[in-house]
């Protein structure tokens, strides 16, 4: 009975994660001085002795709320996917492991001051102590989290990996079967190039144009759903910020403290390229020509291992590298080498001081450590400050090649030469029109008439283009004046889709002029539908179900783009959806549209509400829809037509109707007086869980621009207080 009673009194972890007695009282004492105080909508504000403190604490609740995220995310980064999930992971891993080096990691571990160190233990204690306190959750893979893990996930990003416009086809090809140069497999898929016509918005409004003058932040982020969590965190080291963390960092991502907030939309300023090389093979093996010189190609094995019929499998690798990077792939008989620069200690604990800025020149010097590679940053504070950085890290190369192909490897003129200083990339502070805006498109019309002049910059440091959701974004904020936070959501949540004001008229051209009288008449009623269309996604419109389906369809008859750059350029891939369609296959494609509804649904006439849903059944990585349980009519839209607000939605292969999967996630608008003021809304709800009252109680805020006070002094979330704890107890 003594044995028996001394097993039931065994914490539950001692039989799944192994832990130290040492380990779980140092987690203990330190969980003691961390209280986590849920407000009335389930969101976490972390308060801490230390920054450490707060640290641990976030890793905490955000395992509390989603472990399985936080878990991926680390697996993806550390390319170990495979062990979870299969073979079909395999080259996602390689990739990985091609581009980030856990072993660099290790040292940049061990080369941290001391201060950032104690952040790295109290991120990698904050996940094993849940674990330990939750013996029932049982992770894929990842049974303990080290330290240094941090380090190989130093990029808050969606496409937190940069890799020069390789794709992952390119990478299956030469590591998989021929590595002798000859495959040329020159296309890049649509989820790294197509067309990002989607993205995030940030707007910056200086007190001139505000209602109290007073300078506002608008937070827009447009990122696949679920994707990031919101939080607080304050500590008694000076740190006190509110925003959206991506699951598993242990910093703000896209938020603001007392006195400035900053907004990153993805930037398409070169930080990463892909070198031709020439190789041979001899009798020490593989070399590279470099001005003149056979170099020796640098060999590593990698040992992957894949999970199969529950048995884990490793499958070698010999990965190549050159001086310029690893080999990723091969093009016309030419090794193609990467250059990047994707993940550092500085990127890392650049994040983090950004967050404790207490105003624009902190902020400036957080941004002089250059190694943020992927982010333009839009920036407003209570100093009535407003700017812009496009990009952060941006090398210095000649002005001659085309830096959004490959570059001859075998010269020394395509390196890089250096880095490019803060003050020398794209950049505007305090414009005299007083508004920023930047929704993914060139910076060049970031400021209207006070924009940089595109003729000062080389063309690598901004080869972004022009896009719908930008002039509809400068349409709305030229003219505004005495903006308050609801009016800045307003605009935020503008669904005018001005691409058709672009595709609508010459398909009003082609129908006028076309000779089939016949097909005319089947589809003149659609054709007066979209005339008296206001270009506006609406729940009751059957204007914009016609007028997205069609342009889809219209869009899939182009070439694929080239490289990213060209995809990033909306407005010339809209001109080229006129000139290189015949006007044969608009009308088709809007002949096939009505027939696609009319199979689906039984009639075309559709309103946009009808078809295009928001729906969340579970917490899954991957969302499962069903058309026979409840969901919500969206009156949102992709934001590729130029809608402020971004709805991608899409059929599932068992439904009619189509659901969202992403697009506007944690949004923020946020003003800086005194006092400040803050209101915000995140997908469905902050729950993970279907069982959360949390779960989707913000389902229909979102869907409709109804946002939520930000309880951001300690007094008003004591107010609004729904649980309050310590870590594990």
């Amino acid at each position: 009975m003594k044995q028996w009673l001394f097993f039931l009194l065994l914490p539950a972890a001692c039989f799944s994660q192994s832990f130290s007695e040492k380990e779980i009282r140092r987690w203990e004492a330190q969980a003691g001085h961390i209280t986590i105080i849920r407000d009335t909508w389930g969101i976490p504000h972390i308060y801490g002795k230390t920054d450490a403190d707060a640290v641990f604490g976030l890793l905490y609740a955000q395992c509390e709320e989603n472990f399985m995220r936080v878990e991926r995310n680390y697996l993806e980064v550390l390319g170990r996917q495979a062990e979870a999930d299969g073979e079909s992971k395999l080259y996602n891993d390689l990739q990985m492991r091609l581009i980030e080096d856990s072993a660099d990691a290790r040292k940049d571990f061990e080369r941290s001051p001391d201060w950032f160190k104690k952040l790295l233990h109290a991120f990698a204690d904050g996940i094993n102590y849940y674990l330990y306190k939750h013996p029932e959750v049982k992770p894929l893979v990842l049974q303990r989290f080290e330290p240094w893990f941090h380090l190989m996930f130093t990029d808050g990003s969606v496409s937190a990996t940069r890799t020069g416009g390789i794709n992952l086809d390119e990478v299956r090809s030469f590591y998989g079967s021929d590595r002798s140069g000859g495959h040329a497999i020159a296309h890049t898929s649509d989820e790294q190039l197509g067309t990002e016509l989607r993205g995030s918005n940030g707007f910056a409004i200086a007190p001139s144009r505000s209602a109290t003058g007073n300078a506002m932040l608008y937070i827009n982020p447009h990122v696949p759903f679920y994707f990031r969590t919101e939080v607080q965190m304050v500590s008694g080291e000076g740190l006190n910020t509110y925003g959206a963390v991506t699951w598993g960092q242990m910093f703000v991502y896209q938020g603001f403290n007392e006195h400035c907030g900053w907004m990153h939309t993805t930037s398409y300023a070169d930080v990463a390229d892909l070198y031709e090389e020439k190789p041979s093979f001899g009798s020490n093996g593989w070399v590279y020509e470099y001005e003149q010189e056979q170099r020796p190609v640098r060999a590593k094995n990698i040992n992957l291992r894949y999970i199969k019929n529950g048995v884990l499998e490793t499958t070698p690798f010999t990965a190549f590298y050159t001086h310029h990077g690893p080999v990723m792939g091969s093009r016309n008989g030419k090794w193609l080498s990467l250059k990047e620069n994707n993940r550092s200690l500085n990127a890392l604990i650049q994040s983090w001081i950004s967050t404790k800025a207490n105003g624009f020149e902190q902020f400036r010097k957080a941004m002089m450590m250059l190694s943020n590679t992927t982010n333009n940053t839009v920036y407003a504070d209570d100093k009535g400050n407003i700017a812009y950085w496009h990009g952060n890290f941006i090398p210095v190369r000649d002005a001659g090649p085309d830096w959004t192909l490959p570059v001859d490897g075998t010269k020394a003129s395509t390196e890089w030469k250096g880095v490019h200083s803060l003050d020398e990339i794209v950049h505007i502070y305090n414009p005299a029109n007083g508004w920023i805006q930047n929704c993914n498109a060139t910076p060049f019309t970031a400021a209207g008439e006070s924009s940089p002049d595109k003729s000062k910059f080389p063309a690598y440091m901004a080869p972004d283009g022009q896009n719908a959701r930008a002039l509809n974004a400068i349409r709305l904020l030229k003219d505004a004046k005495s903006l308050t936070l609801d009016g800045l959501i307003e605009i935020g949540y503008n669904r005018y889709m001005a691409a058709f004001d672009v595709l609508l008229p010459d398909l009003f051209r082609v129908f006028e002029t076309s000779a089939d009288e016949k097909n005319k008449i089947a589809l003149k009623e659609a054709i007066e539908l979209l005339k008296a269309w206001d270009r506006t996604a609406g729940i009751n419109s059957v204007a914009t179900t016609l007028a997205v389906d069609w342009a889809t369809l219209v869009g899939q008859l182009l070439p694929r783009a080239k490289t990213q750059e060209e995809g990033s350029n909306a407005m010339g891939r809209y001109n080229d959806m006129i000139s290189q369609v015949s006007a044969q296959q608009k009308l088709e494609a809007l002949a096939a549209t009505l027939k696609t509804l009319e199979q689906r649904f039984g009639n075309w006439r559709q309103s946009w509400g009808s078809v295009n849903r928001y729906q969340r059944l579970g917490g899954q990585m991957e969302q499962q829809f069903d058309d026979e349980q409840p969901s919500l009519p969206s009156p949102l839209a992709s934001s590729r037509w130029g809608s402020m607000p971004a709805y991608e939605s899409r059929n599932a292969a068992n439904t009619k109707k189509r659901y969202g999967v992403s697009g506007n996630s944690f949004i923020a608008a946020v003003e800086f007086g005194k006092r400040l003021r803050a209101k915000t809304v995140i997908t469905g709800g902050q729950g993970q869980d279907t069982t959360s009252k949390h779960f989707t109680d913000q389902a229909e805020m979102f869907l409709t621009g109804r946002f939520k006070d930000v309880f951001f002094y300690k007094g008003d979330v004591l107010k609004h207080k729904e649980k309050e704890y310590h870590p594990g107890f």
